[in-house]
């Protein structure tokens, strides 16, 4: 059945509120105008308290102290509210003043500002979901020396806080939500996208596809079938006699796979 031709027989988990920070403005504005469109062609809920309305917006302030510190404002009610937080962690283009020199935010400073998000909520919202389209610290997800388990110690940080769902896209390893196996974790896949703006003339014969490196051999797998081309990976050769910036360092990287020449290569990563 059309998504719009489906009726709702009960009252959603809460009034809906979006917070988008400053990172994630733009996406954010994108996501409320869909949002307000979309409810206001529904001829089925128009009784639903709270289901329509002109913006879904949550206006928040994170000014900053002079000594780089930051507090959140929340500048309206989200009491019963079914919060959505959208951040991107890796907007480095916004700038704050410490010292008396502009510093760009840093992964960390922009996860400190979903926090402290959270907590002028104090506790008052029904539901709270974290949006990251990049999830923060997806980079350490695993722990192969004595070394931080960083963004599994991030999902228990926001679980810790209150927060139900977390929603990213094409995580490093979806795996990670192994730390928090009680709660929503949501990894979307963005395959589909991929493949619907390759506007590609595909021919088997003089078209592959190809890894950048063993991690990726799924997603090229998949592409690879879903195309019918052929596929190859490249093999980083380590030396694990040295140790070099806390890793062993690469000596070569070994193309696996037929020949390329005269061919055109669809190098597929993720999206980081």
């Amino acid at each position: 059945m059309p998504r719009d031709e489906r009726h709702i027989e009960n009252i959603p988990y809460g009034s809906l509120g979006i917070i988008p920070l400053k990172s994630c403005a733009a996406l954010g504005e994108k996501v409320n105008n869909y949002l307000v469109e979309w409810r206001n062609r529904r001829s089925d809920s128009t009784n639903l308290n709270g289901y329509k309305k002109d913006s879904y917006i949550v206006p928040v302030e994170t000014p900053r102290f002079g000594s780089g510190e930051a507090k959140a404002v929340i500048n309206s009610s989200v009491r019963g509210n079914d919060l959505f937080i959208m951040v991107d962690v890796v907007n480095n283009s916004l700038t704050y003043k410490m010292g008396g020199f502009i510093n760009h935010m840093s992964p960390d400073d922009h996860y400190a500002d979903v926090k402290r998000v959270i907590a002028a909520a104090s506790g008052k919202a029904r539901r709270i979901n974290v949006i990251m389209p990049f999830l923060y610290e997806s980079r350490q997800h695993r722990k192969t020396a004595r070394e931080s388990l960083d963004c599994a110690y991030m999902l228990q940080e926001l679980v810790a806080m209150g927060v139900d769902n977390i929603i990213t896209f094409d995580a490093h390893d979806p795996r990670v939500q192994n730390s928090i196996p009680l709660n929503g974790f949501e990894s979307v896949s963005c395959t589909y996208q991929f493949i619907k703006y390759l506007l590609l003339n595909i021919d088997s014969d003089h078209m592959m596809v190809i890894s950048p490196d063993e991690g990726g051999m799924g997603r090229a797998v998949y592409f690879a079938n879903i195309l019918g081309l052929d596929m190859g990976m490249f093999y980083k050769r380590r030396d694990y006699t040295k140790v070099v910036d806390g890793r062993n360092p690469i000596v070569a990287h070994e193309f696996l796979g037929s020949n390329v020449e005269g061919k055109d290569v669809i190098i597929i990563d993720d999206m980081i």
